[in-house]
C-alpha cells in the first residue's frame, strides 16, 4: 500500500485529520483538529489561503503527524454530482470521451472543470442497447486550486481530492455489522458548520447527491443578528444551549428552534425531490454525522419531518482505536465530526 496517507477534512470552522494503519479492521492511530479563523473558509471554499495554511501547520504539530501525503475533499456550490446514462464503451474510451459526453449535464464549462467519475452499473436500454450508468463529479478548477494551494503551502502533498459526501459514506461502511449488506436505500446527512451533504445510497452505491449551503454556523449567525452580540458570544450561546439540550435559555433556544425548522424544511425538500424521481428506491433510514448533527432535537425533528428512523452515524465503529489519548467523552465528540477525515484516510485501503 506504500506510505501512509492522512485523511484531511478542511471544514468551515475547523480542520481535522485522521491517520489509519492497515489491518482488519484498520486502526485509527492519530486524530486531531484545530479551529479555523472566522471567514477563512466560507460556503465550503477557501477564502483566506494563508490562514488555512497556518492552521494546517498547527494541526500537523499538535497531532504529531509525520506523513505528508494527504487525501482531502471539497463540497460546495462549485461541485456538481450527476448520474448519467451513456452508451457502453471500454474503460479507456469512456475516460477519453467523458468530457464531451457530459457537458449538457454539467452547469460548468468543461474547460473550467476538474472531472472524475465512477461506473455504477451496466444495463440494457429499451431497445436492448448496452448502456453504462456513470456518476460524474465536476468541480470548478480555480476553487479546487485554492484547496490544493493551501495544502501545498503547508508542505503537504495532496495525492487525491474526493467529494466530502463520498468520504463520509465510506467511513460508515461496517461489513461486520452489515450496514451496507442490504440493498435498501438510506440517506447519509453530513451536517457541517456551513455545508450539508445529502447522499442517498443503495448498498454503498451512490444514487442521489445534494449539497446545501446550510449548517451549524447559520444558527450562530441568527443568534448574532437577533441578539446583537458578537460572533464569539453567538457561538458560545449556541454551544451552551446545545450542551443543555435546549433547556430554557429562552431567547437563544427560540432562535435555534426557528433556524432548525428552516433547515429541516430544506432537508425534507431535498429528500422529497429524490423520492419523486422515477425508480427511486424507498428509504429505510437516515444516518446523520458532522458537528451540526448534535444540535438539540435535530434527529427527532428530522424523523418527524421525513417519517423515517434517524440515527447517529458511527464512523469510529468501522476502525480499531489506537492510543489516541482521548477519554470516553472526547471520543463521543470526535465521533460526531470524524466521518469525512476517517473516510478519506480509508480511501486507499
Amino acid at each position: 500500500m506504500g506510505k501512509s496517507i492522512v485523511g484531511l477534512d478542511i471544514g468551515t470552522s475547523a480542520i481535522r485529520a485522521a491517520e489509519i494503519s492497515g489491518g482488519h479492521p484498520p486502526t485509527l492511530v492519530r486524530f486531531a483538529q484545530v479551529s479555523l479563523p472566522a471567514g477563512a473558509v466560507a460556503d465550503g471554499e477557501v477564502v483566506d489561503r494563508r490562514a488555512v495554511t497556518d492552521a494546517l501547520k498547527d494541526l500537523w504539530r499538535r497531532g504529531g503527524f509525520r506523513a505528508k501525503r494527504v487525501a482531502t475533499s471539497v463540497a460546495n456550490q462549485k461541485v456538481v454530482v450527476r448520474q448519467v446514462d451513456l452508451p457502453w464503451m471500454e474503460e479507456e474510451e469512456l475516460r477519453g470521451a467523458l468530457r464531451y459526453q457530459v457537458q449538457e449535464y454539467i452547469p460548468i464549462p468543461i474547460e473550467d472543470a476538474v472531472l472524475d467519475y465512477q461506473v455504477l452499473e451496466e444495463f440494457a436500454a429499451t431497445d436492448d442497447a448496452r448502456m453504462v450508468r456513470v456518476l460524474v463529479v465536476a468541480a470548478l478548477r480555480d476553487m479546487v486550486g485554492e484547496f490544493v494551494g493551501a495544502v501545498e503551502d503547508a508542505g503537504l502533498h495532496p495525492d487525491l481530492i474526493d467529494y466530502s459526501g463520498f468520504a463520509a459514506l465510506r467511513a460508515l461502511a461496517e461489513p461486520e455489522s452489515g450496514v451496507f449488506a442490504a440493498r435498501e436505500a438510506e440517506a447519509v446527512l453530513d451536517i457541517g458548520a456551513g455545508v450539508t451533504n445529502i447522499l442517498v445510497h443503495e448498498g454503498g452505491i451512490p444514487r442521489f447527491v445534494r449539497i446545501l449551503q446550510a449548517g451549524g454556523s447559520d444558527i450562530t449567525e441568527a443568534l448574532v443578528a437577533a441578539l446583537g452580540v458578537g460572533a464569539e458570544e453567538g457561538e458560545r450561546l449556541k454551544v451552551s444551549t446545545v450542551a443543555s439540550n435546549g433547556a430554557p435559555v429562552e431567547g437563544p433556544t427560540r432562535i435555534i428552534e426557528q433556524r432548525l425548522a428552516s433547515f429541516v424544511d430544506d432537508v425534507r425538500s431535498s429528500v422529497e425531490y429524490y423520492q419523486a424521481q422515477p425508480g427511486a428506491a424507498p428509504l429505510s433510514r437516515v444516518l446523520i454525522v458532522g458537528g451540526g448533527s448534535r444540535l438539540p432535537r435535530l434527529a427527532d425533528r428530522l424523523a418527524q419531518a421525513l417519517r423515517l428512523p434517524v440515527e447517529e452515524g458511527r464512523p469510529l465503529a468501522t476502525v480499531k482505536l489506537g492510543r489516541l489519548g482521548l477519554d470516553v467523552g472526547q471520543l463521543s465528540q470526535v465521533s460526531a465530526v470524524a466521518a469525512v477525515a476517517v473516510g478519506l484516510a480509508l480511501e486507499d485501503r
